[in-house]
């Protein structure tokens, strides 16, 4: 009987899995998700797409919040910052999008040292607050000056050739995200294995206990700012490729508090976590109104004009239920399954 909780040489600990089974069913995972744009609808390939881009940023905010332990609902303005800077770059400035969507992580991650410096003496709500300033401060920004950000107006990308990807069709939109997200899952899983990512559970953990150890508050707490706002950059990089045309009505508060809820529901401080809310709380409206399609007409239309505060009202919902039952997330639940699998017979 595999136990899995017996690990005897070091590189086997820092690995990232040392079960043969697991690299498997990774492998079919990114086998499966490859082959998809064979057998399902462009809507499908719509809705995986924007999973895809929603788990980029859930992967972003999981290191800063999940392993670091700092408290952010700014996340709407790094992926309107990301978002705007690709559209920007293209639209204005005839960049490549190859290198526009870079520039999507790096511009958020200059950005998120104007947070991360005051982030130094702060914790808890009140760095909450500080960041949900300034997600305000940028989408004030981007409204008002028109003369860089064409303000109320927005921005359209036309057709994109990405790497000899068009990303006008679905399937080439769907590629580019689905390739992204293997990146951005194997490089901050790799971050969270190194002495950085020890680093940040650390000050997560304790951070007294880690400035004793030697551990430099300020160098990490703005090293986790940068990295998780250069992913949540991408992130809003590839949403400009999705909507085409851009505006600023779209980086609304819900969208942080949305953000937020993926990492509580998957499971704070595992990539794969994350990976299971961005999953969960996007395919949540779909199941909503494919439950309300069930229902009479008459309260179906009823329903249906007030489907953005059912989205809302299901949305905190799910965050205090994962909270009270399951407070590991859903990643906490599929590890039960898997620990009640291993050891059975002798589970309990």
């Amino acid at each position: 009987m595999r136990t899995r909780h017996f690990v005897e040489t070091y590189e086997k600990h820092v690995s990232l899995s040392h079960n043969p089974v697991t690299w498997s069913w990774a492998l079919l995972l990114v086998l499966a998700l490859a082959l998809l744009p064979m057998v399902a609808s462009s809507y499908v390939l719509s809705l995986a797409t924007t999973v895809g881009i929603a788990a980029i940023g859930a992967i972003g905010l999981n290191i800063l919040t999940g392993s670091t332990g700092l408290i952010s609902l700014g996340q709407a303005g790094f992926l309107a910052s990301g978002c705007y800077t690709t559209g920007l770059l293209i639209a204005d400035y005839n960049w490549p999008p190859e290198l526009a969507l870079l520039m999507a992580g790096v511009v958020p991650a200059l950005l998120s040292l104007l947070v991360g410096v005051p982030s130094l003496r702060l914790k808890g709500l009140y760095l909450a607050i500080t960041t949900m300033a300034f997600s305000f401060i940028v989408t004030h920004f981007l409204l008002y000056a028109e003369g860089i950000t064409h303000g109320p107006y927005g921005v359209r990308v036309e057709d994109l050739n990405f790497l000899g990807l068009d990303l006008a069709t679905t399937t080439g939109l769907y590629t580019l995200v689905l390739v992204t997200a293997i990146l951005v899952t194997l490089m901050a899983l790799n971050i969270l294995r190194t002495r950085v990512g020890r680093a940040f559970t650390a000050i997560r953990d304790h951070d007294i206990a880690a400035r004793v150890m030697g551990i430099s508050l300020v160098r990490y707490k703005l090293l986790a700012f940068m990295i998780s706002s250069f992913f949540v950059g991408i992130a809003g990089g590839l949403m400009a490729f999705q909507f085409r045309f851009i505006n600023v009505d779209i980086f609304n508060v819900l969208l942080s508090i949305e953000a937020l809820a993926m990492i509580i529901v998957g499971g704070l401080g595992s990539v794969a976590g994350a990976i299971m809310g961005a999953v969960f709380i996007v395919l949540l409206p779909e199941a909503t109104r494919e439950a309300l399609d069930l229902l009479p007409t008459g309260v179906n239309n009823m329903l249906s004009t007030y489907i953005y505060e059912i989205r809302g009202l299901l949305t905190g919902l799910t965050i205090i239920v994962m909270l009270r039952i399951k407070p590991q997330g859903l990643v906490g639940l599929w590890r039960d399954v898997q620990r009640y699998w291993t050891q059975w017979p002798l589970s309990k």
